[in-house]
């Protein structure tokens, strides 16, 4: 996944583009007590603010949580180190951009054999079709999100790569016949109780 970031000032840390940091980095006596594992409801309001709109600057954000600029800076940069924020991403329609198809398919592997569904794993990463890929429970190894430009372009993307993949027993495809809700932010109801 490309990541569209720049650099914070006398961080080291990347910073998504479209937001600034604070105009200098807080001076070390100006530095809080260490932030607790848990977290707050300002690293809570973080998230969902940055899910909504992750191209806030930092004063933006800052007014929208009721914090001040060099705190709030701090605290995006600690759930950032803590992997609570993996990343910053443009979303783009798929249709725009002509790929109309949006498959799911349902990979059976021979899973005797813990070499051979890791090569298997390994063989998906590297598809750049796939968007998403899931270890799933029942029938099945993996199920894929796979976009293509139509069905055409599927039918011999799947027969040229799809099925020449190594370990694989079946195949289960469906198609999206259109998105009800897709890219949606990650429920933060059940955080609402931090301190």
């Amino acid at each position: 996944m490309a990541k569209n970031m720049l650099k914070a000032p006398a961080s080291g840390k990347t910073r998504p583009a479209g937001r600034s940091a604070p105009a200098a980095p807080p001076a070390p006596f100006d530095e809080p007590e260490a932030h607790g594992a848990a977290l707050d409801r300002y690293d809570v309001a973080i998230l969902g603010e940055l899910q909504r709109d992750a191209r806030l600057t930092n004063a933006e954000l800052a007014a929208r949580i009721g914090l001040s600029a060099a705190p709030t800076w701090r605290r995006v940069r600690w759930l950032e180190e803590q992997g609570f924020i993996t990343g910053y991403r443009a979303e783009i329609d798929r249709r725009k951009i002509g790929l109309g198809v949006l498959a799911f398919v349902r990979v059976d592997a021979e899973r005797n054999n813990a070499e051979a569904t890791q090569a298997l794993e390994d063989a998906i990463r590297a598809l750049p079709e796939v968007i998403a890929c899931h270890y799933i429970s029942g029938a099945g190894t993996f199920e894929l999100h796979v976009v293509a430009r139509d069905l055409d372009a599927f039918s011999r993307w799947s027969m040229g790569t799809l099925f020449k993949l190594p370990y694989v027993k079946d195949l289960h495809t469906s198609f999206s016949l259109g998105e009800v809700k897709a890219g949606a932010a990650l429920p933060l109801a059940h955080l609402r109780g931090a301190r």
